[in-house]
Parts: C-alpha cells; sequence; structure tokens
C-alpha cells in the first residue's frame, strides 16, 4: 500500500467502532422468556448436557464455529517483534478474513508472554472454548516448539498460519506454474532464500508433495545451510546439504527452475536469475516487493513466471486462499488436526480451481479478461467457489486419513450448505454497512469489496 494511503488506513480503522469485528448475538433476546433461556435459567440446562458428554459442547455452543487467533506479537507482519498489543490490529484483520471468507467466528487474542512454555500453558488453558486455534506472528523457531506441543497436547485443530496457509498456496501456485513451464513437479530443482518459518514449512511441503530432499538447496542469513555448519536448529538441519558446489546464491541457481525468496527482494539480482534454466519460476514471497521490483525481473527473465506476495500485482501468493478452508473442511468434521493430507489436499483443489473458466461476474469486478496462464496462478480471493472446492477437499482428507470424528456423506448437501453460509454472510454485511452507511469514498471504497458475486 502506497505511503500516501497511510492515514486512509487510520481513519478505515477508526472509523464507527474502532477495529474491525463485534460480536452479534444469534438468539431472540428481545422477551424476558428469551433472555431466561439465555442465560438463567435456560443456559443451565445445556451446561449439563456438556457435562454429561463433552460433544455436546458442539451441538449447543458456539465452540465448532469458534477459532481464536492467538499471537504473541513476536514476529508482526513488517515490524517484528512489536509485542502483543500492536499485533492486535493484524489479528483483527485475520478474524475478518476468517468470517468473510470461511464464515468462521474469529476471536483474536494477544498474549504478553515471550516464555514459549508458558504461552503453551496459557493457549492450552483456554482450548475448551475453541474449536481451533490459529497462531499468527510467532518468531522462529520458538513457533515451530509451540505449534508441535499444542498439537500433542489439544484435539481440536492447531495451525500456525505463517508456516502452513503460506505453503499451501505456494504449492499450489508451483504445480501450475511447473505446467506452464512444461515441466514435471518432481524433477523441479529448487532454492529457497530464507529459512524462517514459512520457508521451512513450504520446504517440508514441497517434499512431502514427492519432490526428492536432494533437489532442494536452502539458504539463511549465513549463506548456503550445509552439513558443515554448526548450531542449526533442528529445522535447518533438515534442509542441510553435504554439497559444496553451491557456496552462493548466484551459483546454486545456475540451472534450477525454481526461486522461493521469503527474505528481502534485493536479493534477486542479475547474478542470481541468468543462470536458471528456461521458463524459471521465481517467487517473491515478500509482501514488501513493489511494482518496480517486479518489472525489474521481468525485464532480467522475460521467459519467467513470477509469483509475489503483493496483493497488487498479478499473481498474488496469499494464505488467504487456504486458511479459511483449512478451518471450515477440519471445524465441519470436527477433526483432531490439520494434518499432512489435508494441507496438501486443499493445495492441489486450489490449483484445480485456477484452471477452471472464470466466472464471469469475477471478471467483471476486476475489468479484465481472466484465464488461466502465466498471469494467473492462482483464484483470486473473492473466488466464491473457494468455500466449496477447497473445504470440501479438506474435508474429504480428514475423513479418509481419520482425523474426522463426524462424516459427511451427503457432498451435495454440504457444498449448498457452504454457499449459503457465504451468502448468509454477504447479506449481513450489506445490512451493517446500510445501517452505518456515511458519505464519502472511503466508505463506498471498501462497501464494494463486500459485495457478493
Amino acid at each position: 500500500m502506497p505511503k500516501d494511503s497511510d492515514n486512509e488506513a487510520l481513519r478505515y480503522h477508526e472509523q464507527g467502532n474502532p477495529g474491525k469485528t463485534e460480536v452479534v448475538p444469534t438468539k431472540p433476546f428481545c422477551t424476558p422468556e428469551e433472555l431466561a433461556l439465555a442465560y438463567s435459567p435456560g443456559a443451565v440446562v445445556p451446561a449439563a448436557e456438556i457435562n454429561r458428554n463433552r460433544w455436546n459442547a458442539y451441538k449447543y455452543t458456539n465452540k465448532g464455529n469458534l477459532v481464536a487467533v492467538i499471537s504473541d506479537g513476536s514476529s508482526v507482519l513488517k515490524s517484528g517483534n512489536t509485542g502483543a498489543l500492536a499485533s492486535k490490529p493484524i489479528m483483527e484483520g485475520k478474524s475478518m478474513l476468517f468470517k468473510i471468507y470461511g464464515d468462521i467466528d474469529a476471536f483474536d487474542i494477544e498474549i504478553a508472554e515471550n516464555d514459549p512454555d508458558k504461552l503453551i500453558e496459557i493457549i492450552q488453558s483456554m482450548a475448551p472454548t475453541f474449536g481451533g486455534i490459529n497462531l499468527e506472528e510467532i518468531r522462529a523457531p520458538k513457533c515451530f516448539r509451540i505449534e508441535e506441543q499444542l498439537r500433542n497436547l489439544l484435539d481440536i485443530p492447531v495451525m500456525h498460519d505463517n508456516q502452513h496457509g503460506t505453503a499451501v498456496a505456494i504449492v499450489a501456485a508451483l504445480i501450475n506454474a511447473a505446467e506452464l513451464a512444461d515441466k514435471e513437479l518432481l524433477d523441479l530443482r529448487i532454492v529457497i532464500n530464507g529459512a524462517g518459518a514459512a520457508a521451512i514449512a513450504t520446504g517440508r511441503m514441497l517434499i512431502k508433495s514427492g519432490i526428492p530432499r536432494n533437489n532442494i538447496l536452502m539458504f539463511d542469513s549465513h549463506g548456503i545451510i550445509t552439513t558443515l555448519r554448526s548450531n542449526l536448529s533442528p529445522e535447518k538441519r533438515e534442509f542441510a546439504t553435504s554439497s559444496r558446489k553451491a557456496e552462493t546464491l548466484a551459483k546454486a541457481t545456475v540451472n534450477a527452475d525454481v526461486l522461493l525468496v521469503f527474505s528481502k527482494e534485493e536479493a534477486i539480482g542479475e547474478k542470481e536469475l541468468d543462470g536458471m534454466s528456461k521458463n524459471p519460476i521465481i517467487f517473491a514471497i515478500s509482501n514488501q516487493i513493489s511494482e518496480a521490483d517486479y518489472n525489474d525481473i521481468k525485464h532480467l527473465r522475460p521467459d519467467a513466471i513470477i509469483g509475489t506476495g503483493n496483493h497488487a500485482i498479478c499473481n498474488h501468493i496469499s494464505n488467504v486462499l487456504a486458511f479459511p478452508y483449512l478451518f471450515r473442511g477440519a471445524l465441519d468434521t470436527y477433526s483432531t488436526c490439520i494434518n499432512d493430507a489435508m494441507l496438501l489436499a486443499a493445495g492441489k483443489a486450489i490449483a484445480a480451481l485456477a484452471r477452471r473458466p472464470v466466472p464471469k461476474v469475477l471478471q467483471k469486478i476486476y475489468g479484465k479478461k481472466i484465464t488461466f496462464g502465466r498471469e494467473y496462478l492462482l483464484p483470486k480471493p473473492n473466488d466464491r467457489r473457494l468455500i466449496s472446492e477447497v473445504s470440501c477437499a479438506v474435508a474429504r482428507a480428514a475423513i479418509e486419513s481419520g482425523v474426522a470424528r463426524r462424516k459427511i456423506t451427503d457432498w451435495e448437501n454440504y457444498q449448498h450448505m457452504l454457499y449459503e453460509r457465504l451468502e448468509r454472510e454477504a447479506v449481513f454485511c450489506r445490512e451493517i454497512f446500510r445501517r452505518n452507511s456515511q458519505k464519502g469514498s472511503l466508505h463506498q471504497r471498501y462497501t464494494k469489496r463486500f459485495s457478493p458475486f
């Protein structure tokens, strides 16, 4: 977003009720009888049923559609270790995206705790409230430990979205880019520049997709990750190579098919791109990459297939294509976790959707014809088919891999219910904007984004 839009962003967050989310009752409450049913003595009855059978919480409360968006503020977007409070706008935004794309209720929870063990204990203690936990903006390497331990301790889905949501979107884009480059996915030679949470998770998912471990070289701020280096974290050690032929990024990219850049965009230059194979696939994941940087890459390698982390540039590789539907499918099947099978299913479903014809109404919104190709590797985030295609793929994978506690048998009806969720949320948003309508371009600009197709 351009600097001259900073004030607009502040006004957007400040206008009306400050922030981006609120709590709304879902049951009638106008009469004394209704209030008595809602609280006392009415709420005592389902409480007793839950005490008798804990799974009744999914039947009588919002647990089955409620996700906690949790951060300690140790790795906040563009800002670094800001602490818990300054991470709240990002967490609110994530909660908002859960609702508008997946019709999932989400609470943002910012926890001022630096000790990973204490953070795990705090999150574990609040888990009974939620049907799932989305970890966010937590610094590597402690994010790996926190997620792993919570997954072992809890029987609800726990996912660190900076890792897995990003990895799913990258793999989906890579599936389609490989097809367009006329290359076999499993033969790709891949260089990863950066070794943070998203890079490690992407590397792991590439291997689980079938790409040989030896086809991947990873760099961190100290250079190539090799077995000769000491003090590597366990996560980096997974990608350590014994080869000494690629001491620099420029040498590593010679004849490489794919360059995934998680570090600053300045890392991509002529030396790194010149030796890559024909039709190279270059994904600059940093959302700080600008149109100028994109044009520089395109100028250096006109044959490249490029994806970026910038929403204003084509082939925006965004985790919003994944996380609402990963949790939607997991929640609807009462899954105990979000496992590798579900992640891979999501990636494949996203990739497949991009290859299908784009609805005319969506093309009208973007003001141009959109077809599968080098500048359209992934669906647009507001493609309403995502909730059906990706959530169903995730739910199927949950059932087939044995982590689902509730089976879905009528898939046509399930798809219909998913679309109903999206439509109901769109109608609700329209009504909110109607009641709180204000004159001026700012209101009109943001109202447009919520119009259903």
